[in-house]
């Protein structure tokens, strides 16, 4: 795996990474300080796929921007558009995690040409912090404030915690046999599993709250005008995404698919040949799609 200095519109230096494989091209949209061992078939060498991605703002050596403000989703699109141009992709197949699904949808609302399909694992396009804490029943007028004090402890309650809390069912789902398989998953990927703690642990945390905050303020996006293939994933134990509300944007979406695992929030560590297959699928190279 490769990596490289990207300038973004805005002149902030992203640290980019490329698998260095040959095949499709495909953009990973992480999730917020998540590193690319969170996708381990995808990115794999025999994958069939050329994956490109990059660490956002701040987090794992890419430059925080002059203008500390510039760390909205728009911005990361920025980002996107420029790690596209670094690895000369016209366009590409765009894999978007958590935060990643907003900067995927608002890529192929701007950039329709550059996008050939989505594949939006755990995430929503816009309004993230409405859908917070959906299975543990929160009031909707309440997640959104919840979800910012949330975040503004974070620097508090400890780097490993947002894993922790997004990795496990809802209290009164946590003896069930089906809400724990999927995130049972998550140790026989040791290694994977392995890095993404170590990657958290090193985070700077007061600055990965102002890049969390500074979700909130992304709006629902009108995705009725995507017409590239678009599969959203979905876990059935995800306490940071309301499960409804990613049904309603699949509805939104001409065409879309919808599929429901038994997992949370972190379906590329629990699933992740489910990932592969999934991306196979978009593509037109899996066995169902030709």
């Amino acid at each position: 795996m490769s990596t490289r200095l990207v300038r973004s519109a805005d002149g902030t230096g992203i640290r980019a990474w490329c698998n260095d494989a040959v095949g499709l091209p495909v953009l990973l949209c992480n999730g917020l300080g998540t590193p690319p061992t969170a996708w381990p078939r995808i990115i794999a060498q025999d994958s069939g796929y050329r994956v490109v991605s990059w660490y956002q703002r701040g987090l794992g050596g890419s430059g925080r921007p002059t203008d500390r403000n510039r760390v909205r989703v728009e911005d990361h699109t920025d980002d996107a558009r420029a790690v596209l141009d670094a690895f000369d992709m016209p366009s590409a197949a765009v894999v978007g995690w958590s935060l990643g699904v907003n900067v995927a949808f608002e890529l192929a609302l701007e950039d329709p040409a550059r996008v050939r399909a989505v594949l939006a694992v755990a995430g929503i396009p816009g309004g993230s912090y409405s859908s917070l804490f959906g299975t543990y029943r929160v009031p909707r007028r309440l997640r959104a404030p919840m979800g910012r004090l949330s975040s503004r402890l974070l620097p508090v309650l400890g780097p490993l915690l947002p894993i922790v809390v997004a990795s496990l069912p809802p209290r009164h789902d946590l003896l069930s046999p089906a809400a724990m398989r999927g995130p049972a998953q998550e140790a026989v990927h040791p290694g994977p599993l392995r890095a993404v703690l170590h990657e958290f642990s090193g985070h700077d945390w007061t600055w990965y709250r102002h890049l969390a905050v500074a979700l909130a303020q992304h709006a629902p996006l009108d995705v009725s005008t995507v017409r590239c293939p678009v599969t959203f994933l979905a876990g059935r134990y995800d306490s940071l995404v309301d499960i409804a509300d990613v049904r309603a944007a699949a509805r939104a979406v001409p065409g879309a698919r919808l599929r429901v695992l038994a997992g949370t929030h972190f379906l590329p560590l629990q699933y992740p040949d489910v990932m592969l297959e999934e991306v196979q699928r978009l593509s037109g190279d899996s066995p169902d799609s030709r």
